[in-house]
């Protein structure tokens, strides 16, 4: 019998420290546990970076990619070129591994940094999303939520009427 995934949820400020890090809440680290601490951290939209456990990262996104790779090698793409090369900026920009260290607690990488917008002594917001985390610029996420919360009962409500499945 497998093991059922426990959702990663919670809403909590931390703040950056002097040295770009920055410790997961208490609550997560019971459902969050990257195998030897490998994780991936992604740059979603401005303000909002989301951390992977390496092996839930690499189910998500590998077998699309690696599509695009079959493509590219079958010359399937070869009259697009500019989108492939833009693709191929996008996605050596879009993440990095990252190593999880005692006490959940992870330096956030030259460029991600910047992509967040924020600095050391800054205020963040960590927030569950049901199979990864988000750490979002406070200035981002209070507009976001504001704007999405009321959209919460049609989300739930599409989840569950959902047929593809």
């Amino acid at each position: 019998m497998s093991e059922t995934k426990k959702f990663i949820e919670g809403e909590f400020s931390r703040t950056v420290d002097d040295r770009y890090r920055l410790t997961l809440p208490d609550e997560f680290k019971e459902v969050f546990k990257p195998e030897e601490g490998r994780c991936v951290i992604v740059k979603e939209s401005p303000g909002c970076l989301s951390l992977w456990d390496e092996n839930t990262w690499k189910q998500q996104h590998h077998a699309r990619i690696e599509m695009v790779r079959q493509r590219y090698e079958t010359g399937y793409l070869a009259k697009n070129m500019p989108d492939l090369q833009r693709f191929g900026r996008l996605l050596s920009a879009r993440y990095r591994h990252i190593q999880l260290a005692d006490r959940a607690r992870f330096l956030l990488p030259e460029g991600f940094r910047e992509f967040l917008a924020v600095g050391p002594k800054n205020d963040v917001m960590i927030v569950g999303a049901i199979f990864c985390i988000e750490i979002w610029n406070p200035q981002k996420w209070i507009p976001y939520i504001e704007g999405d919360m009321q959209q919460f009962g049609n989300v739930l409500e599409s989840l569950l009427n959902d047929r593809t499945t």
